[in-house]
């Protein structure tokens, strides 16, 4: 799902809104989600899951093309655990079958899901 059909959704869904109106409210929350991220914080959306931010070192990494060493610089990125109540409604369990509470899944730049920094293979 895309930003425009999140909010064509919500504008369908609450027909005595304007669609400007369910825009400004998805900017709004998305950017605060950032600033938030941005400055060192976590955002915890119960049920779903929570954003923080991770740290990755500088390294050196490898040009996939030549071969030859890269340093790759330290950067931050961002982490998305999943909430129990999301992890259960995916996996169509009851409440009572239990998740693991720490279950963690990482995106990484390249859209891969992994908790290890390298297990993309990108150098980014």
């Amino acid at each position: 799902m895309t930003k425009s059909e999140l909010i064509q959704r919500l504008a369908e869904r609450n027909p005595h809104l304007y669609m400007r109106d369910v825009e400004k409210i998805v900017d709004t929350v998305f950017d605060e989600i950032t600033k938030a991220l941005a400055g060192g914080d976590r955002v915890e959306l119960r049920g779903f899951g929570a954003f923080s931010v991770k740290e990755r070192d500088a390294r050196m990494g490898r040009n996939p093309r030549t071969g030859e060493s890269v340093f790759v610089e330290s950067k931050r990125l961002p982490f998305f655990k999943t909430g129990k109540a999301l992890r259960e409604r995916l996996n169509g369990e009851t409440p009572s079958e239990g998740a693991d509470d720490n279950y963690e899944d990482e995106i990484t730049p390249s859209g891969n899901f992994g908790g290890d920094d390298n297990s993309s293979g990108s150098l980014y």
